[in-house]
Protein backbone atom coordinates (compact mmCIF):
# COMPACT_ATOMS: atom_id res chain seq x y z
CA UNK A 1 0.00 0.00 0.00
CA UNK A 2 1.72 3.39 -0.72
CA UNK A 3 0.96 6.43 2.24
CA UNK A 4 -0.13 8.84 -0.44
CA UNK A 5 -3.47 6.79 -0.86
CA UNK A 6 -4.36 7.40 3.16
CA UNK A 7 -2.31 10.37 3.81
CA UNK A 8 -3.46 13.82 3.31
CA UNK A 9 -2.57 17.14 5.07
CA UNK A 10 -5.36 18.91 7.61
CA UNK A 11 -5.64 21.78 4.89
CA UNK A 12 -7.40 20.20 2.37
CA UNK A 13 -10.15 20.21 1.20
CA UNK A 14 -13.70 17.63 1.53
CA UNK A 15 -13.29 17.39 -2.21
CA UNK A 16 -9.93 16.08 -2.31
CA UNK A 17 -10.41 14.19 0.93
CA UNK A 18 -13.06 12.26 -0.72
CA UNK A 19 -10.76 11.71 -4.01
CA UNK A 20 -8.62 10.07 -2.19
CA UNK A 21 -11.33 7.99 -0.12
CA UNK A 22 -12.30 6.87 -3.78
CA UNK A 23 -8.60 5.78 -4.78
CA UNK A 24 -7.92 3.82 -1.65
CA UNK A 25 -11.40 2.34 -1.37
CA UNK A 26 -11.38 1.97 2.02
CA UNK A 27 -13.39 4.67 3.38
CA UNK A 28 -11.51 6.71 5.24
CA UNK A 29 -8.29 8.76 5.13
CA UNK A 30 -6.20 9.97 8.09
CA UNK A 31 -5.13 13.58 8.32
CA UNK A 32 -1.46 14.76 8.78
CA UNK A 33 -0.19 17.79 10.57
CA UNK A 34 3.50 18.37 11.10
CA UNK A 35 4.69 15.25 9.90
CA UNK A 36 2.03 13.46 12.56
CA UNK A 37 -1.10 11.60 12.17
CA UNK A 38 -3.77 13.52 14.45
CA UNK A 39 -7.12 12.03 13.36
CA UNK A 40 -9.69 10.33 10.67
CA UNK A 41 -11.83 11.13 8.42
CA UNK A 42 -14.35 8.93 7.17
CA UNK A 43 -16.58 8.90 4.14
CA UNK A 44 -19.84 8.84 6.71
CA UNK A 45 -18.38 11.80 8.65
CA UNK A 46 -18.46 13.89 5.36
CA UNK A 47 -21.62 12.76 4.67
CA UNK A 48 -22.90 14.28 7.98
CA UNK A 49 -21.04 17.59 7.38
CA UNK A 50 -22.41 17.87 3.85
CA UNK A 51 -26.15 17.26 5.23
CA UNK A 52 -25.50 20.29 7.65
CA UNK A 53 -24.37 22.34 4.36
CA UNK A 54 -21.23 22.15 4.09
CA UNK A 55 -19.30 22.44 0.71
CA UNK A 56 -17.38 20.56 -1.52
CA UNK A 57 -14.71 23.54 -1.38
CA UNK A 58 -14.48 24.08 2.40
CA UNK A 59 -11.48 22.24 4.63
CA UNK A 60 -11.83 19.09 6.24
CA UNK A 61 -11.12 20.56 9.96
CA UNK A 62 -14.81 20.20 11.20
CA UNK A 63 -15.20 16.28 9.95
CA UNK A 64 -11.92 15.29 11.23
CA UNK A 65 -12.29 12.95 14.40
CA UNK A 66 -9.40 13.13 16.73
CA UNK A 67 -10.28 10.42 18.61
CA UNK A 68 -9.66 7.56 16.23
CA UNK A 69 -8.71 4.43 17.01
CA UNK A 70 -5.25 3.02 15.63
CA UNK A 71 -2.36 0.12 16.49
CA UNK A 72 0.84 1.29 18.10
CA UNK A 73 4.75 0.01 16.67
CA UNK A 74 5.51 -3.22 19.44
CA UNK A 75 1.23 -3.71 20.01
CA UNK A 76 1.17 -7.45 20.20
CA UNK A 77 -0.85 -9.40 17.06
CA UNK A 78 -3.30 -10.52 19.86
CA UNK A 79 -4.52 -6.96 20.48
CA UNK A 80 -5.02 -5.93 16.55
CA UNK A 81 -6.64 -9.20 16.22
CA UNK A 82 -9.63 -8.53 19.00
CA UNK A 83 -9.92 -5.21 17.24
CA UNK A 84 -9.83 -5.73 13.86
CA UNK A 85 -12.66 -8.55 15.04
CA UNK A 86 -14.64 -5.87 16.54
CA UNK A 87 -16.10 -3.04 15.12
CA UNK A 88 -12.85 -2.14 12.87
CA UNK A 89 -12.32 -3.06 9.27
CA UNK A 90 -8.92 -0.60 8.85
CA UNK A 91 -6.85 -0.08 11.30
CA UNK A 92 -3.83 2.32 11.09
CA UNK A 93 -0.04 1.20 12.40
CA UNK A 94 1.40 4.17 13.65
CA UNK A 95 5.45 4.22 15.08
CA UNK A 96 5.83 6.18 18.48
CA UNK A 97 6.09 9.87 16.65
CA UNK A 98 2.58 9.11 15.30
CA UNK A 99 3.93 8.42 11.32
CA UNK A 100 1.94 6.13 9.23
CA UNK A 101 3.65 2.83 9.05
CA UNK A 102 1.08 1.15 7.70
CA UNK A 103 -3.06 0.44 7.00
CA UNK A 104 -3.83 -3.16 8.63
CA UNK A 105 -6.83 -5.02 7.75
CA UNK A 106 -8.61 -7.68 7.97
CA UNK A 107 -7.30 -8.84 4.44
CA UNK A 108 -3.86 -7.28 5.50
CA UNK A 109 -2.63 -8.34 8.45
CA UNK A 110 0.89 -10.71 7.58
CA UNK A 111 2.50 -13.02 9.64
CA UNK A 112 5.62 -11.66 10.94
CA UNK A 113 8.63 -12.36 9.10
CA UNK A 114 11.17 -15.16 10.86
CA UNK A 115 12.42 -13.55 13.99
CA UNK A 116 16.05 -13.63 15.00
CA UNK A 117 17.13 -16.32 17.35
CA UNK A 118 19.65 -17.00 20.39
CA UNK A 119 20.44 -20.63 21.70
CA UNK A 120 20.52 -21.38 25.09
CA UNK A 121 21.96 -24.76 26.76
CA UNK A 122 22.67 -26.20 30.09
CA UNK A 123 24.16 -29.73 31.12
CA UNK A 124 24.70 -31.11 34.21
CA UNK A 125 27.61 -32.62 36.18
CA UNK A 126 27.69 -35.95 37.50
CA UNK A 127 28.46 -37.84 40.39
CA UNK A 128 30.10 -41.39 39.59
CA UNK A 129 29.55 -44.38 41.91
CA UNK A 130 31.48 -47.22 40.15
CA UNK A 131 33.54 -48.44 37.83
CA UNK A 132 35.76 -45.95 37.06
CA UNK A 133 39.31 -46.68 34.90
CA UNK A 134 36.92 -49.19 33.17
CA UNK A 135 35.79 -46.71 30.60
CA UNK A 136 39.24 -46.00 29.14
CA UNK A 137 39.45 -47.67 25.31
CA UNK A 138 42.49 -48.89 26.01
CA UNK A 139 40.90 -51.48 29.39
CA UNK A 140 37.75 -51.73 27.46
CA UNK A 141 39.41 -52.84 23.27
CA UNK A 142 40.01 -56.23 25.88
CA UNK A 143 37.43 -56.40 28.45
CA UNK A 144 34.38 -55.47 29.13
CA UNK A 145 33.79 -52.12 31.06
CA UNK A 146 30.76 -50.69 32.89
CA UNK A 147 29.88 -47.76 34.87
CA UNK A 148 27.13 -46.23 37.21
CA UNK A 149 27.13 -42.21 37.20
CA UNK A 150 24.25 -39.54 38.17
CA UNK A 151 24.01 -36.54 36.83
CA UNK A 152 23.72 -33.55 39.66
CA UNK A 153 21.82 -30.02 39.29
CA UNK A 154 24.99 -28.22 39.20
CA UNK A 155 25.21 -26.70 35.11
CA UNK A 156 27.35 -25.79 33.02
CA UNK A 157 25.57 -22.84 30.80
CA UNK A 158 26.03 -21.68 27.37
CA UNK A 159 24.52 -18.98 25.10
CA UNK A 160 25.13 -18.68 21.51
CA UNK A 161 23.90 -15.89 19.12
CA UNK A 162 25.03 -15.27 15.17
CA UNK A 163 26.39 -12.24 14.35
CA UNK A 164 25.82 -10.54 10.91
CA UNK A 165 29.84 -10.28 10.32
CA UNK A 166 32.19 -13.17 10.53
CA UNK A 167 33.56 -11.77 14.12
CA UNK A 168 33.83 -14.39 16.65
CA UNK A 169 33.21 -13.23 20.45
CA UNK A 170 33.99 -15.55 23.36
CA UNK A 171 33.18 -15.05 26.91
CA UNK A 172 33.85 -17.34 30.03
CA UNK A 173 33.14 -16.31 33.39
CA UNK A 174 34.71 -20.00 34.69
CA UNK A 175 38.28 -18.52 33.29
CA UNK A 176 37.65 -14.72 33.43
CA UNK A 177 38.29 -15.11 30.26
CA UNK A 178 37.30 -12.75 26.60
CA UNK A 179 38.45 -13.30 23.20
CA UNK A 180 37.49 -11.43 20.21
CA UNK A 181 38.53 -12.50 16.64
CA UNK A 182 37.96 -10.81 13.37
CA UNK A 183 36.99 -14.13 12.01
CA UNK A 184 36.37 -18.01 13.18
CA UNK A 185 40.10 -18.74 11.34
CA UNK A 186 41.94 -16.18 13.50
CA UNK A 187 39.76 -17.55 16.81
CA UNK A 188 41.62 -20.65 16.73
CA UNK A 189 44.91 -19.31 15.85
CA UNK A 190 44.52 -17.16 19.18
CA UNK A 191 46.64 -18.44 22.37
CA UNK A 192 44.05 -18.54 24.92
CA UNK A 193 43.09 -20.76 27.83
CA UNK A 194 39.64 -21.32 25.66
CA UNK A 195 41.32 -24.81 24.00
CA UNK A 196 38.62 -26.91 24.59
CA UNK A 197 36.15 -24.28 22.64
CA UNK A 198 38.91 -23.28 20.35
CA UNK A 199 38.71 -27.33 19.49
CA UNK A 200 34.69 -27.83 19.57
CA UNK A 201 34.43 -24.71 16.56
CA UNK A 202 37.11 -26.41 14.86
CA UNK A 203 35.01 -29.77 14.50
CA UNK A 204 31.65 -27.84 14.56
CA UNK A 205 32.74 -25.64 11.09
CA UNK A 206 30.24 -23.11 11.91
CA UNK A 207 29.75 -21.14 9.01
CA UNK A 208 28.40 -17.79 10.71
CA UNK A 209 30.43 -15.60 12.91
CA UNK A 210 28.80 -15.61 16.51
CA UNK A 211 28.86 -14.74 20.05
CA UNK A 212 29.44 -17.44 22.66
CA UNK A 213 29.04 -17.03 26.67
CA UNK A 214 29.86 -19.77 29.28
CA UNK A 215 29.65 -19.98 32.57
CA UNK A 216 29.08 -22.78 35.32
CA UNK A 217 27.29 -23.30 38.57
CA UNK A 218 30.15 -25.08 40.14
CA UNK A 219 34.12 -24.47 40.65
CA UNK A 220 36.76 -25.55 38.04
CA UNK A 221 38.87 -28.75 39.12
CA UNK A 222 36.12 -29.90 40.64
CA UNK A 223 35.81 -34.01 39.60
CA UNK A 224 32.44 -33.40 38.53
CA UNK A 225 33.39 -33.95 34.40
CA UNK A 226 32.89 -30.29 34.05
CA UNK A 227 35.13 -30.08 31.00
CA UNK A 228 32.45 -32.42 29.68
CA UNK A 229 29.29 -30.21 30.93
CA UNK A 230 30.99 -27.44 29.30
CA UNK A 231 31.40 -29.03 25.81
CA UNK A 232 27.87 -30.56 26.09
CA UNK A 233 26.28 -27.13 26.49
CA UNK A 234 28.57 -25.60 23.80
CA UNK A 235 27.46 -28.00 21.15
CA UNK A 236 23.73 -28.06 22.31
CA UNK A 237 23.64 -24.19 21.24
CA UNK A 238 24.96 -24.84 18.21
CA UNK A 239 23.10 -27.75 17.26
CA UNK A 240 20.08 -25.34 17.89
CA UNK A 241 21.01 -23.52 14.23
CA UNK A 242 21.49 -27.47 12.64
CA UNK A 243 18.53 -28.27 10.55
CA UNK A 244 19.76 -32.12 10.53
CA UNK A 245 20.63 -32.26 14.56
CA UNK A 246 23.10 -34.28 16.27
CA UNK A 247 21.17 -37.11 18.37
CA UNK A 248 22.93 -37.80 22.07
CA UNK A 249 25.41 -40.15 21.25
CA UNK A 250 26.84 -38.28 18.43
CA UNK A 251 26.87 -35.06 21.07
CA UNK A 252 28.50 -36.85 23.57
CA UNK A 253 31.12 -38.56 20.61
CA UNK A 254 32.07 -35.02 19.14
CA UNK A 255 32.41 -34.16 22.93
CA UNK A 256 35.13 -36.86 23.20
CA UNK A 257 36.70 -36.30 20.04
CA UNK A 258 37.51 -32.70 20.92
CA UNK A 259 39.38 -33.31 24.28
CA UNK A 260 40.42 -36.50 23.99
CA UNK A 261 41.45 -36.70 20.00
CA UNK A 262 42.15 -33.50 19.24
CA UNK A 263 43.58 -31.92 22.62
CA UNK A 264 45.09 -35.08 23.36
CA UNK A 265 43.86 -35.30 27.10
CA UNK A 266 43.62 -38.45 28.40
CA UNK A 267 40.53 -39.36 30.25
CA UNK A 268 37.69 -42.02 30.16
CA UNK A 269 34.19 -41.81 27.76
CA UNK A 270 31.98 -41.72 30.93
CA UNK A 271 31.59 -37.78 31.61
CA UNK A 272 30.33 -37.31 27.57
CA UNK A 273 28.20 -39.59 28.16
CA UNK A 274 26.48 -38.79 31.46
CA UNK A 275 26.24 -35.13 30.95
CA UNK A 276 24.56 -35.20 27.27
CA UNK A 277 21.73 -37.81 28.57
CA UNK A 278 21.37 -36.84 31.93
CA UNK A 279 19.98 -39.28 34.79
CA UNK A 280 21.13 -42.23 36.62
CA UNK A 281 22.48 -44.61 33.78
CA UNK A 282 24.64 -47.85 33.78
CA UNK A 283 26.76 -47.45 30.82
CA UNK A 284 28.70 -50.32 29.09
CA UNK A 285 31.57 -50.23 27.30
CA UNK A 286 32.93 -52.51 24.69
CA UNK A 287 35.48 -52.54 21.42
CA UNK A 288 32.67 -52.47 18.89
CA UNK A 289 29.79 -50.81 21.26
CA UNK A 290 29.13 -48.37 24.13
CA UNK A 291 25.34 -49.11 25.61
CA UNK A 292 23.68 -46.35 28.13
CA UNK A 293 20.79 -47.71 30.27
CA UNK A 294 18.68 -45.51 32.39
CA UNK A 295 18.34 -47.24 35.49
CA UNK A 296 14.39 -47.11 36.51
CA UNK A 297 15.02 -46.49 40.51
CA UNK A 298 11.87 -45.96 42.59
CA UNK A 299 10.89 -42.65 44.00
CA UNK A 300 11.59 -43.34 47.52
CA UNK A 301 15.16 -44.67 46.43
CA UNK A 302 16.24 -41.73 44.62
CA UNK A 303 14.84 -39.69 47.83
CA UNK A 304 17.01 -42.05 50.19
CA UNK A 305 19.86 -41.43 47.84
CA UNK A 306 19.44 -37.72 47.71
CA UNK A 307 18.77 -37.87 51.62
CA UNK A 308 22.17 -39.78 52.56
CA UNK A 309 24.52 -38.48 50.07
CA UNK A 310 27.10 -35.93 51.07
CA UNK A 311 29.09 -33.77 48.37
CA UNK A 312 32.03 -31.91 49.67
CA UNK A 313 34.85 -29.98 47.97
CA UNK A 314 38.14 -30.91 49.25
CA UNK A 315 39.67 -27.98 48.41
CA UNK A 316 42.77 -29.62 46.97
CA UNK A 317 44.04 -28.76 43.03
CA UNK A 318 44.58 -31.47 40.74
CA UNK A 319 44.80 -32.67 37.08
CA UNK A 320 42.79 -34.91 35.77
CA UNK A 321 44.76 -35.26 32.25
CA UNK A 322 47.94 -35.89 33.97
CA UNK A 323 46.49 -38.85 36.25
CA UNK A 324 44.66 -40.32 33.59
CA UNK A 325 47.72 -40.52 31.58
CA UNK A 326 49.12 -42.13 34.46
CA UNK A 327 46.92 -44.36 34.95
CA UNK A 328 46.74 -45.38 31.10
CA UNK A 329 50.49 -46.42 31.39
CA UNK A 330 50.14 -48.55 34.49
CA UNK A 331 47.12 -50.44 33.06
CA UNK A 332 49.76 -51.28 29.42
CA UNK A 333 52.45 -52.05 31.75
CA UNK A 334 50.82 -53.85 34.67
CA UNK A 335 48.29 -57.09 34.84
CA UNK A 336 47.43 -56.11 38.60
CA UNK A 337 46.27 -52.96 37.33
CA UNK A 338 43.86 -54.62 35.21
CA UNK A 339 42.50 -56.91 38.02
CA UNK A 340 41.39 -54.28 40.23
CA UNK A 341 39.56 -52.54 37.53
CA UNK A 342 37.96 -55.90 36.77
CA UNK A 343 36.97 -56.08 40.42
CA UNK A 344 36.12 -52.59 39.98
CA UNK A 345 33.49 -53.30 37.22
CA UNK A 346 31.95 -56.32 39.38
CA UNK A 347 31.58 -54.09 42.65
CA UNK A 348 29.66 -52.13 40.16
CA UNK A 349 26.97 -54.35 39.21
CA UNK A 350 26.45 -55.14 42.62
CA UNK A 351 25.55 -51.56 43.03
CA UNK A 352 23.41 -51.55 39.91
CA UNK A 353 21.63 -54.70 41.51
CA UNK A 354 20.86 -52.79 45.24
CA UNK A 355 19.80 -49.97 43.35
CA UNK A 356 17.27 -51.73 41.33
CA UNK A 357 15.66 -53.33 44.06
CA UNK A 358 15.73 -50.52 46.08
CA UNK A 359 17.81 -51.78 49.03
CA UNK A 360 20.67 -49.92 49.90
CA UNK A 361 22.18 -51.18 53.05
CA UNK A 362 25.96 -51.52 52.39
CA UNK A 363 25.92 -48.71 49.26
CA UNK A 364 28.47 -46.84 51.19
CA UNK A 365 30.12 -49.50 51.72
CA UNK A 366 30.25 -50.57 47.75
CA UNK A 367 31.37 -46.96 47.05
CA UNK A 368 34.60 -47.60 49.59
CA UNK A 369 35.29 -50.66 48.04
CA UNK A 370 34.98 -48.31 44.47
CA UNK A 371 37.62 -45.79 46.11
CA UNK A 372 39.71 -48.82 47.21
CA UNK A 373 40.38 -49.92 43.80
CA UNK A 374 40.83 -47.19 42.35
CA UNK A 375 42.95 -45.68 44.25
CA UNK A 376 45.26 -48.15 43.56
CA UNK A 377 45.02 -47.72 39.66
CA UNK A 378 47.78 -45.05 40.49
CA UNK A 379 50.48 -43.42 43.10
CA UNK A 380 48.76 -39.78 41.81
CA UNK A 381 45.04 -40.84 42.80
CA UNK A 382 45.22 -40.07 46.45
CA UNK A 383 48.11 -38.77 48.67
CA UNK A 384 48.32 -38.33 52.65
CA UNK A 385 46.02 -35.41 52.78
CA UNK A 386 43.20 -37.05 51.27
CA UNK A 387 43.96 -40.24 53.25
CA UNK A 388 43.94 -38.71 56.34
CA UNK A 389 40.65 -37.01 55.15
CA UNK A 390 38.88 -40.34 53.92
CA UNK A 391 40.11 -42.28 57.82
CA UNK A 392 38.54 -39.33 59.70
CA UNK A 393 35.10 -39.00 57.81
CA UNK A 394 34.92 -43.19 58.52
CA UNK A 395 34.92 -42.23 62.19
CA UNK A 396 32.84 -39.23 62.02
CA UNK A 397 29.73 -40.99 59.99
CA UNK A 398 29.93 -42.11 56.97
CA UNK A 399 29.73 -45.73 56.36
CA UNK A 400 31.58 -45.25 52.77
CA UNK A 401 32.59 -42.43 49.86
CA UNK A 402 35.03 -41.84 46.70
CA UNK A 403 37.22 -39.49 45.07
CA UNK A 404 34.74 -38.45 42.21
CA UNK A 405 36.80 -37.76 38.85
CA UNK A 406 40.45 -38.85 38.27
CA UNK A 407 41.67 -38.23 41.90
CA UNK A 408 44.34 -35.79 43.41
CA UNK A 409 41.68 -33.46 44.79
CA UNK A 410 38.41 -31.94 43.60
CA UNK A 411 34.98 -33.35 45.09
CA UNK A 412 34.37 -36.51 47.54
CA UNK A 413 31.31 -37.93 47.61
CA UNK A 414 30.02 -40.00 51.50
CA UNK A 415 27.51 -41.72 52.13
CA UNK A 416 25.78 -41.46 55.73
CA UNK A 417 21.89 -41.91 56.94
CA UNK A 418 20.23 -40.73 59.80
CA UNK A 419 21.91 -39.26 62.56
CA UNK A 420 25.62 -40.13 61.17
CA UNK A 421 24.79 -37.50 58.32
CA UNK A 422 24.17 -34.78 61.30
CA UNK A 423 27.29 -36.14 62.71
CA UNK A 424 29.54 -35.78 59.49
CA UNK A 425 28.35 -32.72 58.17
CA UNK A 426 29.55 -30.68 61.68
CA UNK A 427 32.76 -32.98 61.17
CA UNK A 428 33.20 -31.27 57.34
CA UNK A 429 32.18 -27.67 58.66
CA UNK A 430 34.08 -27.92 61.62
CA UNK A 431 37.16 -28.65 59.07
CA UNK A 432 35.39 -25.26 56.98
CA UNK A 433 35.11 -27.99 54.10
CA UNK A 434 32.22 -26.99 51.82
CA UNK A 435 29.12 -28.95 51.24
CA UNK A 436 27.15 -29.01 48.41
CA UNK A 437 23.56 -30.75 48.30
CA UNK A 438 22.65 -33.73 46.39
CA UNK A 439 19.59 -33.14 43.82
CA UNK A 440 19.53 -35.57 40.55
CA UNK A 441 19.02 -34.43 36.80
CA UNK A 442 16.87 -36.49 34.94
CA UNK A 443 17.21 -34.45 31.98
CA UNK A 444 20.81 -34.27 31.06
CA UNK A 445 21.36 -31.69 28.38
CA UNK A 446 19.05 -29.33 27.80
CA UNK A 447 19.08 -26.64 24.43
CA UNK A 448 16.51 -24.17 23.27
CA UNK A 449 16.25 -21.41 21.19
CA UNK A 450 14.85 -18.22 22.15
CA UNK A 451 13.47 -14.91 19.87
CA UNK A 452 15.12 -12.06 20.00
CA UNK A 453 12.54 -9.53 19.85
CA UNK A 454 11.80 -7.26 17.44
CA UNK A 455 9.01 -4.57 17.08
CA UNK A 456 5.54 -5.50 15.09
CA UNK A 457 6.19 -2.38 12.77
CA UNK A 458 9.24 -3.57 11.16
CA UNK A 459 7.23 -5.86 8.97
CA UNK A 460 4.72 -3.64 7.53
CA UNK A 461 6.35 -0.65 6.23
CA UNK A 462 4.50 1.52 3.63
CA UNK A 463 6.12 2.47 0.29
CA UNK A 464 6.30 6.30 0.49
Amino acid sequence: MQASKFILPKNSSISEVLKTIDQNSSGFVLIELKSKIIGVVTDGDIRRQLLEGAMLEDKIDKCINLNFSYALEGDTRESIIKKLDGEFHFLPLLDKQMKLLSVLSKKNLPIDAEKLNYARARAPVRISFGGGGSDVTNYFSRNAGAVINATVSFYSHAVLSKRIDQKVIVRSSDLNEEVTSANIMEFLETKTSLNLIQSLVKIIDPQFGFELDIFSDYPNNSGLGGSAAISAAVLGCFNEFKEDKWDSYELSEIAFQAERLDLEIAGGWQDQYACTFGGINFIEFKHDDNIISPLRLTEKTILELEANLVLCDTGIKHDSGAIHKDQKNSLNKNADIEKLVELNVQNTYDIKNMLLKGRLNGFGELLGNAWNYKQQFSSKISSPEIDELYSAVLDHGASGGKLLGAGGGGFFLFYATGVNKSKLIKFLEKKLLRIYPIKFDSQGMQSWKVRIETNLSHKYHLDK
